[in-house]
């Protein structure tokens, strides 16, 4: 049935596309931008043409086949909420949440076991301080230019 409506709102909406490209422009779109000819902006269509309603009803099917997907997608299971009797993702067998008793807020201070490092943990060394760096030596002197040749007698 999913497989279905998302065959049908495929093609759709496709239809929709070709539909609203092949109408014919109005020109001087949005009442020629407030100033001229503001009749347009709401008011005086004219007469519906069949290509109109074809439009009408292929969007109002288009709206209604994405109201009926969202419901369906919104039944089905999330992936990250996990199946009955499978344990999510991140999450051990042998893990249980802090709370096994049942009863909320009867846990006393102090009754909770310190926690473990891991076996594999290794100590982290700590950074080595940054050196600044060391200004740079002044660029050795140019070497004067050479003397002109002594004309020729």
């Amino acid at each position: 049935m999913y497989v279905l409506i998302v065959v049908l709102y495929v093609f759709c909406s496709l239809f929709l596309i070709m539909v609203v490209l092949l109408q014919q422009g109005k020109g001087s779109g949005m009442g020629a931008a407030f100033g001229g000819a503001s009749n347009t902006l709401f008011g005086a269509r004219g007469q519906v043409t069949p290509l109109q309603k074809i439009t009408t009803i292929s969007a109002v099917l288009f709206m209604a086949l994405s109201v009926i997907l969202t419901s369906f997608s919104t039944g089905a299971s999330s992936d990250l909420a996990g199946e009955e009797g499978e344990v999510p993702a991140g999450q051990e067998e042998g893990l249980q949440p802090a709370d096994q008793g049942g009863s909320m807020g009867t846990s006393q201070p102090g009754d909770a076991k310190p926690a473990e490092a891991p076996i594999d943990a290794q100590p982290v060394d700590a950074p080595k301080p940054v050196e600044a760096p060391k200004p740079a030596e002044a660029p050795a002197p140019a070497p004067a230019p050479a003397p002109a040749p002594a004309p020729a007698p």
